[in-house]
């Protein structure tokens, strides 16, 4: 009787004393760049590479001449389009700086910036978001080309408030045959009641409704457009008084007979390198907002 007990007992405890199983294989599963939320992607790996769109960069970068053409006809048919639909917005950050200097892009630029209001922006998902648009230049020996561009509307714009940060922008118009593109952003008043008047972007950027409104009407690129009203305050608190006054950057000199920005070549930079700043010659372009105000 004893040794059946002890038998049963033994047969009980085997489990306990068995050696233990092995444990599960780890499973590592390959994450997808998409997965994240961020909706617009970029290729990526370099800066320049961070102003295509994935979709339709067709693994080779663009020249300095082609991405000066691309830039140009990109605002131009996207301020076009939105005029013949009667949609409002207006150019914002670089672009406008551009345009303060002489209405054009800067031709060290890789994106262009435009604004709109929130409301806007939710119209613009609801009637025309994914919409291609057809526009056709005429160049100077006077034949045409049609280019078309895609109108891609982050479906976010439904949270104003930045979040994770990766989806401040709202929207782009989009060159289908590169991948170049202007990011379009929207401005809310987020916080009326504690803060009535005052407009912001995901990306921290703030407005006064008096700075922005009533819209300047002016010329951009060869094409009508609309800046802010107090364009002068929001440049220089952007980017500073010096941003309106210097005369070199990114590797170009502005000409102020010219009113344009000229690349300069390689040997012209060496050689201002070695020029000392305190023998520098003083600045003083006959450029800028003089130039701009015949405009308005």
């Amino acid at each position: 009787m004893k040794l059946t007990h002890l038998f049963a007992l033994s047969s009980l405890l085997l489990p306990v004393f068995a050696a233990p199983e092995p444990p599960p294989t780890e499973v590592i599963e390959e994450r997808n760049e998409y997965d994240d939320n961020k909706y617009f992607h970029e290729p990526g790996g370099s800066d320049q590479l961070s102003h295509y769109d994935i979709r339709h960069f067709n693994g080779e970068e663009v020249t300095y001449d082609e991405r000066v053409d691309t830039l140009q006809h990109l605002v131009r048919s996207y301020l076009s389009v939105f005029r013949e639909k009667n949609i409002e917005t207006w150019i914002a950050h670089g672009t406008l700086l551009g345009w303060w200097w002489n209405g054009k892009i800067m031709p060290w630029d890789w994106d262009l910036d435009v604004q709109v209001s929130a409301s806007t922006l939710t119209w613009l998902g609801e009637n025309l978001n994914m919409t291609t648009h057809n526009y056709t230049s005429v160049k100077e020996d006077g034949t045409s080309e049609t280019r078309e561009y895609l109108l891609d509307i982050n479906p976010n714009i439904v949270e104003r408030i930045r979040g994770d940060g990766q989806n401040v922008i709202d929207a782009r118009w989009i060159d289908v045959h590169n991948g170049l593109f202007i990011d379009i952003t929207g401005l809310a008043e987020t916080n009326p009641s504690t803060q009535p008047g005052i407009w912001s972007c995901k990306n921290f950027h703030r407005y006064r409704t008096r700075d922005l409104y009533p819209l300047r009407e002016t010329v951009f690129e060869n094409v009508p457009a609309l800046v802010p009203y107090s364009f002068d305050r929001i440049l220089t608190e952007e980017y500073s008084a010096r941003a309106l006054t210097k005369t070199m950057h990114e590797g170009h000199r502005w000409m102020p007979e010219q009113k344009e920005w000229i690349k300069l070549e390689q040997q012209q930079l060496d050689r201002r390198a070695h020029v000392p700043r305190s023998i520098q010659g003083e600045e003083n372009p006959k450029s800028g907002l003089r130039n701009l105000l015949r405009v308005l």
